[in-house]
């Protein structure tokens, strides 16, 4: 094995320094530009504690789960800020945490603005206020899709509310405000949007009236909208670039389904758990899309799927291929968290807090399902992410674990912040952008200094 592993690390290395010069400047959505949660940036930060490589840290008004985003001088979060009392969110299993009516306080969704040097506010934006129509989760917010920008305009989306343009000075460009509908016993909303060109793609799929629809980026005028046959799903839709074509890919829990870009079905495929979450991305050549419901111990499946597929190309009881599926594992997937493949490796962390690997591009197991923290249980929301040879798994504890990647199960190292964690971190220029339940942190290497 460790043959195996200088093998692999040499490859990685000779493939950082020629990705560098690609390195993220900028975090425009989440997980990253492909959806990928990799970074191929030097001198990023692998150790932090609340003392150490924290160039700063910033309160957040009110709750959300979206991750920030990043571009040039700012740092963006969404933020719903509630009067009156409220009931915070909870660490731990999601178990009893429906609230089946929706919040009777007013409730102010927000954008903010934050200096990348400084952590200062810049700029605070008030999208829309009053009574929610929906219930959330005790452990979901009213705040928690992730928001898009393309460097000239930033694009807040609120499942419950609709979607808001502002320019980066935070001015209110357009918005489209649709009606609230019910989601899966009142867990509220999570997808976030995707732009590609002039196009930003919505996905609202619920218990009443499930859609999909394009909109005009600089005008917000509706290009195209298709019905969908589905229920509630929490899954973040991926725009595939390949080399066939262009697709947006929006998985269901009846069907993943590929749409070109004018909205027209391309292929689907069943076989999906009942509750769908985890984000679609491409990695070396293939389209990985998961679900994987704790509640369904048989069908949490995991398929990586070629290019150029048309109509149905589920896989036949007993298949675990076909022409374009080159693997599929029926009991491999996460149920929140995002997979990541990174090097030659498709790596899965569990909510109940174990950490699988496989090898990406045909899905042959190189290491079983390892528990990552012995001292204790703790869940896992965020997804995690990877950069210089290591791996990055965030509990809702607010703990760290940092593995070596490869072949091998090495856990290294352990970051602790002390407080509840359930957001996606950014990745961009030398720092980790990383949010917990009321601060924003930009942890750095001390030793470097602060970009211009």
């Amino acid at each position: 094995m460790a043959t195996n592993f200088t093998r692999w690390s040499s490859r990685f290395l000779v493939g950082v320094a020629v990705l560098n010069a690609g390195a993220q400047d900028n975090w425009p959505q989440f997980r990253g530009e492909h959806s990928l949660g990799v970074a191929t940036n030097l001198n990023l930060p692998t150790t932090w504690s609340p003392t150490q490589n924290i160039a700063w840290k910033t309160a957040v008004p009110g709750f959300g789960w979206s991750s920030p985003v990043v571009w040039g001088g700012q740092i963006f979060v969404t933020s719903v800020v509630r009067d009156g009392a409220v009931e915070p969110p909870k660490k731990g299993l999601y178990f009893g945490g429906e609230r089946p009516t929706p919040a009777t306080n007013t409730q102010h969704w927000m954008v903010y603005s934050f200096d990348w040097a400084t952590g200062k506010k810049r700029w605070e934006k008030q999208v829309h206020a009053g009574l929610p129509s929906t219930s959330v989760h005790l452990k979901n917010t009213y705040a928690s899709e992730t928001p898009v920008t393309d460097g000239e305009r930033f694009y807040a989306y609120f499942g419950n509310v609709g979607l808001f343009c502002l320019d980066l000075a935070g001015k209110e460009v357009w918005s489209q405000k649709w009606e609230a509908y019910q989601t899966r016993a009142g867990w509220g909303t999570a997808a976030s949007p995707v732009l590609h060109q002039d196009r930003i793609f919505i996905v609202n799929d619920n218990e009443e009236k499930s859609f999909v629809v394009a909109l005009n980026k600089q005008t917000g005028e509706q290009l195209w909208r298709v019905e969908r046959d589905e229920k509630s799903n929490w899954a973040t839709p991926f725009v595939w670039e390949n080399r066939s074509r262009t697709e947006l890919v929006v998985p269901g829990r009846k069907r993943v389904r590929s749409y070109d870009l004018d909205g027209k079905l391309l292929w689907e495929l069943g076989g999906m758990s009942s509750i769908v979450i985890p984000t679609p991305f491409e990695a070396s050549g293939l389209l990985y899309v998961c679900s994987g419901y704790v509640g369904d111990t048989k069908n949490r499946p995991v398929f990586a799927i070629r290019p150029g597929a048309t109509g149905d190309i589920s896989l036949k009881d007993g298949e675990t291929s076909n022409e374009f599926i080159a693997w599929g594992e029926r009991t491999a997937a996460p149920y929140n968290p995002s997979p990541l493949v990174y090097g030659d490796y498709f790596y899965v962390l569990f909510d109940f807090g174990f950490l699988s690997c496989r090898e990406a591009r045909t899905g042959k197991e190189v290491y079983e399902k390892q528990r990552i923290n012995l001292d204790g249980t703790s869940a896992f929301t965020a997804s995690p992410w990877a950069y210089g040879n290591q791996l990055f798994c965030l509990s809702e504890d607010g703990d760290t674990f940092v593995f070596q990647a490869g072949p091998d199960y090495k856990l290294i190292g352990k970051n602790s912040l002390g407080e509840m964690c359930m957001a996606t971190p950014a990745i961009a220029r030398d720092s980790l952008i990383l949010r917990t339940a009321s601060q924003l942190y930009r942890i750095k290497n001390s030793e470097t200094k602060n970009p211009p």
